[in-house]
């Protein structure tokens, strides 16, 4: 398919081609990437151009912002009125720019939401005191200017900047197929890593940065990405920049003091309460936003005073899930003095920035020097009137001379400007013109002359010239960093908390009917006789614990399983069965409830006379059907119990046998049969296994009679691990062992 366009047959192809490479050069160039010269894309420009034309500078009032769009869009940029008062508004909040080129009157947005801004009929403004620094020298013999969109006006093509604008106040922008994002930074460092760079043309990025360490963002907060990578970033042109809130903790309370650039506080709470909705962070008690006029940023996260949980590991957790903590990218794309795009590095940006302000230094000097040598020829020429002022005098007056301008410049060697200058001159102030000033002016003018074109041949003059300067702007608009950089060693990374970390620690009761029914109560003082079961089970056994930890169920084969103590219902009811939790072998039943992670090591026994000692943490079971911790032939695992180091261990047998033995004889396993306890005869078993102290007495109950041993006593029965023991009374069968912690009556 061909296209007719001019009388010319084109393919359709290279005609879009074509089309689409120019809108493209067109949306890159006079939209959305901003110029390395003055730091500012099209719009931005012409807005600070049209308010310097209405004269709406830092001392005169503020005029309706609809005025000055208006102007923008009437005489230099015909597009929409929404994006270039939007553009005027990004120019006008502390919040986006570190430092704002606009004084707006009236709403100009917030930090929760910049967009919030009223229309621009309501609005007013005027420019910053910043804004002399771009506008400073505008005059068409230092900036290039060019027809306007209708060719009725000109407007300059680049502002003459007195500071490296494109990194004090950076910009954001999207073009086609590129894109910029470049930080802003602190003035008073640009300036001197500018007057380093302007002596040492061969400065690299490592000699930037002894000036210019990091961005400094106008919300402040903490840069807690490495010196080493943001070396990186400045020296590639691309990367990013981490920024993390600031907090302090006062009792229960983190106060978050600063937000990362562009972030909201109302967001950040938003996400943090969507957490909280969500049951994630149960450890919060209340949110709250204080900002006022004096505190800006002041979001209070209050936690329970019952959460054990530490404020820094939990801060690292919101670091990691909210915006507290933003990575910000940097892609520091401009279009350079040779008008084509590039992704430079900050040395390389601030050499051709040089370049530029050099450029116009020189074009400023040598339009004075013009205006000098045309003032000087002027005073020569008044300086000849002067010494013959009775002559031109009576030239000018002399009725019979028809040209004057001629006849002055015949006779006295004059040029045409020379003798329109003294024609223009009234008599009586031509009569009045002394030597001595026209020939001091004179004096002066060459002396200044002199001094422009030695400083033009001189390189140290010129550089000299620079510094000077910029020194000048940075007394007015130097101000201290902002963005605290901290030392990425001492940084703990972001780190979203485990699930168990970020429950509450609350008291509570967990309850186990015989029949497999589970439920929790809030505290410790849930008693059995509070509780209401099913028509035939009663209670099976009690945990006191808490609810951020797991609750362990072990069956008679010696199976554990965990379940999630904060996810069982409630004690008013009945509860639920525990095959909603977890797959237990049928006609198995739990004989004991654990918190396996209360005590670091547990006494694992079975009624076939084999244990072992484990840590709470192996007994956690991810699976639902379990964990096989304990390895048995039937139905013959034992209660475990909490055990210590340097304890004894008491085994009795159902013939009515006891045995004590030192606890270090048993081993360490993650899971296992374990080692012989005691000799059994035939068909004897073990009734009971349990730790006991050297200061601890020892009572067995048996048939409804009771024997009780102190320390004293029990320490006869003691023998090496895997003995039968001592035999006890006969009568003592269906032995139960109790441990007390006081001595009871000693019996034979």
């Amino acid at each position: 398919m061909t296209l007719n366009i001019e009388n010319k047959q084109k393919p359709i192809n290279d005609f879009l081609e074509g089309a689409y490479l120019d809108y493209s050069m067109y949306v890159i160039l006079d939209r959305a990437l901003p110029s390395i010269a003055d730091g500012l894309k099209p719009v931005q420009r012409r807005i600070i151009y049209a308010m310097n034309e209405l004269h709406l500078d830092y001392k005169a009032k503020h005029k309706k912002s609809a005025r000055t769009v208006g102007d923008v869009l009437g005489k230099y940029h015909p597009h929409g009125d929404s994006a270039c008062y939007e553009a005027m508004v990004m120019m006008a909040q502390p919040f986006s720019y570190r430092q704002p080129i606009i004084d707006g009157q009236g709403n100009w947005g917030s930090t929760d939401d910049p967009k919030s801004f009223a229309a621009m009929r309501y609005t007013e403004a005027r420019l910053q005191k910043y804004a002399d620094v771009l506008l400073g020298e505008l005059d068409n013999t230092v900036v290039d200017y060019k027809p306007n969109f209708d060719g009725s006006l000109n407007e300059p093509v680049v502002l003459p900047a007195k500071l490296p604008n494109i990194l004090v106040n950076g910009t954001m922008g999207i073009a086609v197929g590129m894109a910029t994002d470049i930080p802003p930074h602190n003035v008073s460092e640009i300036i001197k890593a500018t007057k380093y760079c302007i002596d040492n043309e061969d400065a690299t990025v490592t000699d930037v940065m002894k000036f210019l360490p990091a961005p400094d963002y106008p919300t402040a907060g903490l840069i807690i990405t490495s010196k080493k990578d943001i070396q990186k970033v400045y020296e590639t042109g691309r990367g990013s920049i981490k920024v993390r809130a600031r907090y302090t903790v006062e009792g229960n309370e983190i106060i978050i003091s600063e937000l990362p650039y562009q972030v909201s506080g109302n967001k950040v709470l938003e996400q943090i309460g969507a957490q909280v909705e969500a049951k994630k962070l149960t450890m919060i008690d209340d949110l709250q936003d204080e900002s006022d006029r004096y505190n800006p940023i002041r979001l209070v996260i209050k936690l329970k005073r019952s959460s054990k949980i530490d404020p820094h590991s939990f801060m690292l957790h919101l670091f990691s899930s909210t915006d507290l903590e933003k990575s910000f990218r940097v892609n520091m794309n401009t279009i350079g003095l040779n008008g084509a795009p590039a992704v430079k590095s900050i040395s390389e940006i601030l050499h051709e920035w040089i370049i530029f302000r050099r450029r116009c230094v020189v074009r400023r000097m040598e339009a004075r020097i013009e205006k000098i040598i045309s003032r000087s020829h002027l005073i020569e020429g008044l300086l000849i009137a002067y010494l013959n002022i009775d002559e031109v005098i009576e030239v000018i007056r002399d009725p019979n001379e028809d040209s004057p301008k001629e006849c002055l410049m015949a006779r006295f060697d004059l040029t045409d400007i020379q003798a329109n200058a003294i024609l223009d001159i009234k008599l009586r102030n031509l009569a009045r013109i002394e030597e001595m000033e026209l020939t001091t002016e004179l004096s002066d003018l060459n002396e200044e002359r002199l001094g422009l074109v030695s400083t033009l041949e001189s390189k140290e003059k010129m550089n000299d010239i620079l510094k000077t300067e910029i020194e000048e702007v940075k007394k007015i608009h130097g101000n201290a960093r902002l963005s605290e950089i901290v030392d990425s060693s001492s940084v703990k990374e972001a780190a979203q908390l485990k699930e168990d970390d970020l429950l509450a620690s609350d008291p509570v009761s967990v309850c186990l009917s015989e029949k497999g029914w589970l439920r929790m109560g809030k505290g410790h003082s849930i008693d059995d006789n509070q509780l209401s079961y099913k028509t035939g089970d009663k209670s099976q056994s009690i945990l006191r614990t808490r609810s951020n930890k797991p609750t362990i169920l072990l069956d008679q084969t010696g199976r554990t399983f965990t379940i999630k103590t904060h996810t069982l219902p409630s004690a008013r009811g009945y509860g639920d069965h525990v095959s909603q939790y977890v797959e237990p072998q049928s006609g198995v039943s739990f004989i004991a409830l654990l918190d396996g992670l209360d005590s670091s090591r547990w006494l694992m026994t079975s009624s076939e006379g084999y244990g072992f000692i484990c840590e709470g943490k192996d007994m956690i079971s991810t699976a639902r059907k379990g964990k096989a911790l304990l390895k048995t032939e039937n139905l013959s695992a034992l209660n475990p119990h909490a055990i210590t180091d340097h304890e004894y261990i008491v085994v009795v047998s159902e013939n009515g046998y006891l045995a004590i033995f030192e606890s270090n004889e048993l081993p360490m396993l993650t899971k296992g049969k374990g080692n012989k306890l005691m000799t059994l005869t035939k068909g004897d078993k073990v009734t009971q296994a349990i730790p006991i102290r050297a200061t601890e007495s020892l009572q067995i109950n048996a048939s409804g009679k009771t024997i009780s041993y102190s320390p004293s006593k029990w320490g006869a029965f003691i023998c090496p691990r895997n003995r039968k023991g001592k035999a006890l009374p006969k009568y003592m069968k269906g032995i139960s062992v109790f441990v007390e912690k006081t001595s009871g009556t000693e019996e034979d």
